[in-house]
C-alpha cells in the first residue's frame, strides 16, 4: 500500500480521503493508475473537496463486499480517524452493496469516481438540454444502486402482497426512477429532433460547421472565445464548461463558418455520461472538420490523445477530417516544443498568440476549401455567375466574345449544394 499526502487547506467540508485499487484488470486496461489518481485529485478540487490524502492499494481482483479488502478498511478507517476526514472518494466504480458495506464500516460518505464527476457536471450545466442530460445519467447510475441507500428505503406499510400497500419504498423508488428516465429520454428525443432540423437547415444553407473537441482543460474555450470573441466561461478547471457552445467565425477570405466547442474528454468517462450527452455530442458527427485540442504541455499528452481518439471512434467519428492544434505551446519546454509534428494537420499554438490564430485561420480557409474549377458562363446568364460567388472564391474573370470564363476555388458544404447546376458550364 502506498499512501501520499497533500498539504491541507483550512477546515472545510467536505474533508476527503482518495482511494485507488489497482488491480490486474487495471493494469491490463492500459490506464495509468497513478495519473487516474492525480486527475482524481483534480476532479475533487474542483468539486470544492478539499483532499487530505490519498490512498493506493495492490490487489489482484475487487473484493465483492469491501472492494479493497476488509483489512485495508480498518487501514482507512484509522487514517480517516486521525485526519478527520468526513469523506472517501474512489478512483472506480463501487456497485450499491459495496458503497452500504463501505459506509456502514467507516462512517464516512462513500463517493465512486463516476458519481463525483457527475456532481461536477451537475455544478456546470446551465441549460436544459444540459441539466436534462445530467440528471438522465444520474438516475441512470443511482437505479441499479438503490438496494445500496440503506434504511431511506424501509416498507410503507403494512400487508404482504407485492403490489399496493405492501410494496417496499425500494419498488417504489424504482418505479419513479425508470418513468422520470423515460421521461427525460423522450425530452433528449425532442432535443435530437431539434439538432437534427438545425442541421438539415444548416446542409440546406451550405454552412460549414467545424468542432473543437479535446481532452478536458486543454483550451477548447479559450480557443473559442480568443478566435470569435465569445462570452464563454473559462477557468483552469475540469470540465469548466459543460453546454456545447456554437458561435460564427469568419476566414480570411470573408467566409463565415460554425465553430462548436463541445464538453472536454476525460479517462474513465462514465459510459452512462457518454450516452446521455450523446446528443450534444452527434455535432462532432455531423462536423464537416474537427479541430482536436491537445494541451501540448501536458506530461500525459499521448495518453489524453489516445482517450480522446478512442470517444471519438465510440461516437462515430473517428475517420472524420481532423487537424491537431497542440495548443499552450507558451508552457512547453524547448525539448517538448522540438517533439511536436508541424506540417498540414499538425500546428503548434498558443490560443492567446495573435500570430497564431492567424495561422490557424489560413489553415482552415485551405482545409475547407475545395480544389480549382474553371466555368464558361453566358455573359447574359447573371443569376448562373452569382451563383459561383455562392459555391466558392473567383479568383480570375476573363471575356470571352458573349461568355465569361471564371476561375472559382470552391468551397467545402456550398460546392456541394450548388455545383451541379454548374455543371453544364465546367470547362
Amino acid at each position: 500500500m502506498q499512501t501520499t499526502t497533500y498539504d491541507t487547506t483550512p477546515e472545510e467540508n467536505p474533508r476527503a480521503i482518495l482511494v485507488s485499487l489497482v488491480t490486474d484488470e487495471v493494469k491490463r486496461s492500459g490506464i495509468d493508475p497513478v495519473y487516474s489518481l492525480d486527475e482524481l485529485v483534480a476532479l475533487a478540487e474542483t468539486a470544492s473537496v478539499q483532499v487530505l490524502t490519498t490512498l493506493t492499494q495492490n490487489k489482484e481482483k475487487k473484493d465483492t463486499k469491501w472492494f479493497i479488502g476488509k483489512g485495508k478498511v480498518q487501514e482507512l478507517k484509522v487514517i480517516a480517524d486521525e485526519l478527520g476526514a468526513n469523506t472517501a472518494i474512489f478512483d472506480q466504480e463501487l456497485s450499491g452493496a459495496q458503497v452500504r458495506n463501505l459506509e456502514a464500516e467507516l462512517d464516512l460518505k462513500i463517493i465512486d469516481r463516476t458519481q463525483l464527476i457527475l456532481d461536477i457536471f451537475a455544478q456546470r450545466a446551465k441549460t436544459r438540454e444540459g441539466i436534462i442530460q445530467v440528471e438522465l445519467a444520474q438516475l441512470s447510475y443511482l437505479l441499479p444502486r438503490l438496494s445500496g441507500q440503506g434504511g431511506n428505503l424501509s416498507r410503507l406499510g403494512g400487508g404482504i402482497g407485492a403490489r399496493g400497500p405492501g410494496e417496499t419504498k425500494l419498488e417504489t423508488d424504482r418505479r419513479h426512477i425508470r418513468g422520470r428516465i423515460d421521461e427525460l429520454k423522450r425530452q433528449i428525443g425532442e432535443v435530437e429532433k431539434h439538432r437534427t432540423m438545425q442541421r438539415q437547415r444548416r446542409k440546406k444553407s451550405g454552412t460549414v460547421q467545424v468542432a473543437l473537441v479535446g481532452y478536458t482543460n486543454a483550451g477548447k474555450s479559450t480557443l473559442l472565445r480568443e478566435l470569435t470573441d465569445a462570452d464563454v466561461y473559462v477557468q483552469n478547471q475540469l470540465f469548466a464548461t459543460l453546454d456545447p457552445t456554437s458561435r460564427m467565425l469568419e476566414l480570411p477570405g470573408g467566409r463565415e463558418i460554425v465553430l462548436t466547442d463541445t464538453v472536454g474528454f476525460i479517462q474513465n468517462l462514465p459510459h452512462n455520461l457518454i450516452a446521455a450527452f450523446r446528443a450534444t455530442l452527434e455535432e462532432v458527427n455531423e462536423a464537416d472538420l474537427v479541430l482536436h485540442v491537445v494541451d501540448a504541455s501536458s506530461d500525459m499528452l499521448s495518453d489524453q490523445m489516445k482517450v480522446v481518439d478512442r470517444i471519438l471512434e465510440e461516437l462515430g467519428a473517428g475517420g472524420k477530417p481532423q487537424i491537431q492544434l497542440y495548443n499552450k505551446k507558451d508552457l512547453c519546454t524547448p525539448e517538448q516544443l522540438e517533439l511536436l509534428p508541424e506540417d498540414e494537420q499538425n500546428l503548434r499554438i498558443s490560443a492567446y498568440d495573435k500570430q497564431d490564430l492567424d495561422k490557424l485561420l489560413n489553415r482552415l480557409q485551405e482545409e475547407l476549401t475545395g480544389g480549382t474549377v474553371s466555368y464558361r458562363i453566358p455573359a447574359a446568364r447573371g443569376d448562373l455567375a452569382a451563383q459561383l460567388y455562392k459555391i466558392g472564391e473567383v479568383i480570375s474573370q476573363e471575356f470571352d466574345e458573349s461568355d465569361i470564363l471564371y476561375e472559382v476555388r470552391l468551397h467545402t458544404g456550398e460546392a456541394e449544394k450548388y455545383a451541379h447546376l454548374l455543371e453544364d458550364y465546367k470547362l
